[in-house]
């Protein structure tokens, strides 16, 4: 029967090649398991439990839950069709719910990285190198979204309270708390930006034009000065908002504390950071103690 669901899927439902032989690859596999641990040797014989055994035995050698939940598809795929021909009367792959696969966790920078780029890398007192000397210091000392840089205002920022309106998701607003230095950077962005000519723009952040600035630029700025300083492959403004919350969480911050900077709705969304941040503490761990 797998041979001819095979052709069914390359010649009525045009698959290509290389799905065709994956899902021949998986479907064998699950043959070979279940005559060898069951000793069933009709596929139409095969029950729910079997197929969900030979899920924990792809788990325990390894097999990515991404894997394993393409092989499950692909079994559910071959159960239908077997349903299809009128050789099975029910799917037994049908209510077996996939594993999760593990979310990646969020790569940040060093310190020392973010301190060698705004101190060492972008030099110089020109306009755009002031500007994005901010941007950086902005995204790192804040956690930001691009999104949200990019709308930013120069009434957005309270220099009586020190700190800084943003406007969020869903139109959320939260205020950031601003340190000194960093509001004296943006004091001398402003001195600066006013002497720029053609500025028409209600932005915070402009061009040298005068227009505002946009998401892919702002990347772009990011990238280029990170890359001088950082041997991540990834540099863009989210790894300084990871940067931020890794940061405040390894120095002792409340998680609700991080969760309401970050503009985050639930607390399951910054809680990822704590896995990051354990992680670093079992590398330290590892590294330090004697019977580690």
């Amino acid at each position: 029967m797998i041979e001819k669901y095979m052709q069914y899927l390359q010649y009525e439902k045009n698959y290509s090649l290389h799905t065709v032989l994956s899902y021949k690859n998986d479907l064998l596999q699950f043959e070979l398991f279940v005559k060898k641990e069951f000793q069933i040797n009709a596929l139409n014989a095969v029950a729910s439990e079997h197929i969900r055994q030979w899920i924990i035995f792809l788990m325990e050698e390894g097999v990515s839950p991404r894997s394993v939940t393409r092989k499950l598809s692909s079994l559910k795929s071959f159960y239908k069709f077997l349903i299809h021909e009128n050789i099975v009367q029910r799917n037994p792959a049908r209510n077996i719910i996939s594993p999760k696969a593990a979310k990646p966790l969020p790569v940040f920078f060093k310190e020392k990285e973010v301190a060698f780029v705004i101190n060492e890398v972008i030099v110089g007192d020109a306009f755009e190198s002031y500007r994005d000397r901010l941007i950086i210091t902005l995204f790192y000392e804040t956690g930001i979204r691009v999104s949200e840089l990019v709308t930013i205002k120069d009434t957005d920022f309270d220099f009586f309270t020190a700190s800084l309106r943003v406007i969020g998701k869903r139109n959320k607003e939260r205020r950031i708390p601003l340190g000194k230095d960093l509001l004296l950077l943006v004091q001398d962005y402003l001195k600066l930006k006013s002497q720029q000519e053609n500025v028409g723009s209600l932005s915070f952040f402009v061009r040298r034009n005068g227009c505002s600035m946009y998401s892919k630029l702002v990347y772009n700025v990011v990238n280029k000065y990170m890359s001088q300083g950082s041997t991540l492959t990834k540099r863009s403004p989210h790894v300084l908002r990871h940067t931020f919350a890794s940061t405040l969480l390894n120095n002792g911050a409340e998680l609700n504390a991080v969760k309401e900077l970050l503009g985050h709705s639930n607390l399951s969304a910054t809680e990822i950071y704590t896995h990051t941040t354990f992680e670093q503490l079992q590398k330290i761990y590892k590294q330090a103690h004697p019977r580690a």
